[in-house]
This record gives C-alpha cells, structure tokens and sequence, in this order.
C-alpha cells in the first residue's frame, strides 16, 4: 500500500510539472497572464517564510498554499489576512475550515483586491474629467481535502475568479490541486501544489460598445453600433513542490528538544508567465508559543527578503489564537507589512 502512495505522488508530480511545461514557453512570458493578484501569497506566517510553505503549511491559509494540508486541522477555523500594497492597494483574504470526520475537511475562501478610486483622464482632458472609476479583483473558493493513509493526503479547490475595471468585467473558474507525502525518515514532508488550472479571462461590458461611421460622407451611415473585442488572457498557473523538515524538536527532529522546534523549508516555482524561482525558509518556535520566521527567494528581481514574527495562544477546551506579522522587503518598492491571525474552536 505504501508502494502504491509513492507511486502516486510521484506521477502527481510529473503531472503537474508536465502542464506547467506546456504552458510556458522556453522564453520569459512575463505580462502574459491576467489575474497577478491570484500570486499573492496570503497568511504572514507563509510569507515570513518566502512561501517556502506548500510542505510545512498546517494552518487555515493551506486553502491558498495546498489544500491537501487542511487535513491537519481537526477544529473549525477562521483565518483572515490584510495587507497594504503599494500605490494604495489592498489586499484581503478569509478563509473557513471545517472538519467533516477523522480524515476529512472542507474548507471556503475569500479574496479580495481593492484600490482608491482613480481620476478618469482622456486626450482632451489629460489632467483629469472630474470623473472617477474603481477597480477591483475578487477570487471566492470551496476546498475539500482527504486523508487516504496516515502518511498521504491530497486537496482540491474550485474556485471563481473575477477582475473589474469601471464598467468592464471579466470572469472565469479554475482549480487548484495539492498533495502532502509524509516520508518515512525523520519526519520529512514533500508537498506539490498545481494552482490556477482553468479557463481564461475576458473583458466586456457597456464601453466596448461605440458607434463607427465607416463613410462619414454617406449620411445613412449615421449612428452604426459596433463591438470592440477584447482578448482572451490566460490564468498565471502556478507548479510548486517542496520539501520541510524539523532540524530541532520533539519526535523525529534530527536534534530533539521539547521546548525548542527549527523547521527548514525548501520550495521550487514553476510559474508559467515568470522564470521559475527558489524559495528558503526557516522558523524558530520556542515552547509552541513564540515564533521567529525568516525567507528567502532567490532569481527573483525585488522579493527577496522577508521576515516575521507569530504569537499562538492556548484558549479553553483546546481551542487556540494565532497571530502574525511578516514584512517583505521589496528593494526600491519600499516594505509590505502583512498581518494575518485565526481562531480554532
């Protein structure tokens, strides 16, 4: 039986390398995809550590990083994430996860872009019409994760996905797939997440519909409505794998401690509108109550360094609070300060 686990994950992996291959050409494709919001990591705990978290993520967040992972969670939570961006942009996320039985969970999702509203200008007007637009990108998704074995789970999500700019939509569904592998030595964990597989997106809406003279010296050709067509653009779909493991702590850890855990994660990107990218991370918890994190990206331009701290407090009847920050240094770009916390009852 377990034989046949490994052999699983192993073809789940060529799987998802093989579509990512497909869709990226040898060259950097970067601008080639629509919905770059669907790459911003969510949970300060994950990108403290880079993101270097498709193996090591136990938490509510495991709905955006690998849906396999909600098998870990044995109580009902609530997660929520917000970020200040650059240029005033905000980014917001929820998430819901309910255990259905011992080996089962089902999990819902909320992201949401927001910005300021913004000046229209034109050729006759470049200062500015007085009137304003807003834009705006909004993902919602349904999780359900199962354990087969003790040492295997796997996850998948349906998700809808929708980008808004004045009076212009485009929308679409996709699918996010995850696994989690237990390895038997020292407490390893191998994880893979295929994110964003689905269809494409594509604006319409009231101002692509314009009035076109094609002879303006023929005056029955007054007031002919035409369609300005849009192009179809794909979704950035994401490959990542991954490997985590407790260099210090309880169990299996290379170095046991009971009060002290170091865990190191590994993580590859195979993004199919970006060169792919390495990501490191390293989390120090002492007594299962405070938390230093630090990561690491490397062939990336600006998101290199992140770092970040975590509180995680026992509450009565086992329930418990978490709450974290990240910063990520962006070079010119300035810092993004993450906060994220969640509840378990």
């Amino acid at each position: 039986m377990r034989s046949n686990i490994y052999k699983l994950s192993v073809i789940l992996l060529l799987l998802g390398y093989s579509f990512s291959l497909q869709a990226q050409d040898s060259d950097n494709k970067s601008g080639s995809a629509a919905a770059q919001f669907l790459k911003i990591g969510v949970g300060a705990r994950a990108m403290a550590l880079g993101g270097a978290t498709v193996a090591s993520t136990d938490d509510a967040f495991s709905l955006y990083w690998n849906p396999s992972a909600l098998t870990k969670i044995s109580r009902v939570t609530v997660a929520g994430v917000f970020t200040n961006w650059f240029a005033d942009i905000d980014h917001q996320f929820l998430g819901l996860v309910i255990p259905v039985n011992g080996s089962s969970v089902v999990g819902f999702q909320a992201t949401l872009l927001t910005m300021d509203e913004m000046e229209i200008t034109t050729i006759n007007d470049p200062h500015g019409t007085g009137e304003f637009f807003e834009a705006r990108d909004l993902a919602i998704g349904v999780s359900y994760a199962t354990r087969l074995t003790n040492y295997f789970s796997v996850g998948i999500t349906g998700k809808y996905i929708q980008q808004e700019i004045y009076n212009e939509i485009a929308s679409t569904f996709a699918f996010d797939f995850g696994s989690i592998l237990d390895i038997p030595y020292r407490g390893l964990k191998l994880g893979m997440r295929f994110s964003n597989f689905g269809g494409k997106l594509q604006m319409d809406g009231r101002d692509l519909t314009r009035e076109f003279d094609l002879n303006p010296e023929n005056t029955l050709n007054v007031g002919v409505e035409t369609r300005l067509k849009t192009e179809p653009w794909e979704l950035p779909v994401i490959f990542q794998v991954g490997i985590s493991g407790d260099v210090v702590g309880k169990g299996e850890a290379f170095l046991v401690s009971e009060t002290n855990r170091v865990t190191l994660s590994i993580d590859g990107s195979h993004p199919t509108d970006s060169p792919e990218f390495a990501a490191f991370g390293l989390e120090y918890m002492y007594n299962d109550l405070v938390a230093l994190r630090t990561g690491y990206r490397l062939n990336r331009d600006v998101e290199k360094l992140f770092f970040g701290v975590g509180l995680q407090v026992a509450l009565a009847n086992s329930s418990s609070f978490n709450f974290d920050y990240a910063v990520a240094s962006f070079d010119e770009l300035d810092y993004v300060h993450i906060f994220s916390s969640s509840l378990s009852f």
